[in-house]
């Protein structure tokens, strides 16, 4: 689950209510971790959902190390709601959304991050279009919420490339997508 995970108010969606799970695990190697995705990205890949929580916010804490990074990094959001964003660096692709990540990816430099954006996660994973899956394992069961992955949907077989765990207990998996599953019977 993925949903509402830094603020009790941020993401009700669908009544939910037990936003801010991520607070109470929150800690110096965990952070260090986030900091260092943010300083590999040269733009950010953004549902709308997502971009719309984020507009109110990001904006005005640029003193915040990752804030600014948020707010100078190149912004791209699939959409055929959002228009005329007037959030600096905002990019709307309203085409041909795997042309335009395939040619956003194809880019030299370094990483385009997707943050959030459930959804939209789930849709790169369907086109092939992720190269590297970074996954925090927080030790809390929030018994409701948005799931990441789906109930029922395609399969994906992951290569684990990075494990480590904060003093928190929080677990960082860093996997690289490797085709479709495939299965078998034990033993």
């Amino acid at each position: 689950m993925y949903q509402g995970p830094g603020d009790s108010d941020e993401d009700r969606r669908g009544g939910f209510e037990r936003g801010g799970w991520m607070a109470p695990y929150a800690d110096v190697e965990g952070g260090r971790f986030i900091r260092s995705v943010y300083e590999r990205a040269d733009a950010l890949l953004l549902g709308r959902v997502t971009w719309a929580m984020w507009e109110p916010c990001w904006p005005h804490h640029d003193d915040h190390p990752i804030g600014h990074t948020i707010n100078v990094l190149p912004k791209h959001v699939p959409s055929t709601t959002l228009t005329d964003p007037a959030w600096q660096n905002t990019h709307v692709i309203s085409g041909d959304v795997e042309a335009a990540v395939r040619e956003l990816k194809a880019q030299p430099g370094r990483d385009l991050l997707l943050q959030g954006s459930g959804r939209l996660l789930r849709w790169l994973l369907e086109h092939d279009l992720v190269d590297e899956l970074d996954l925090l394992l927080h030790p809390v069961v929030v018994g409701d919420g948005l799931r990441l992955f789906p109930e029922h949907g395609p399969t994906h077989d992951l290569t684990l490339l990075e494990s480590r765990s904060t003093s928190s207990g929080v677990t960082i998996l860093t996997y690289r997508p490797a085709g479709r599953a495939t299965f078998g019977t034990a033993g």
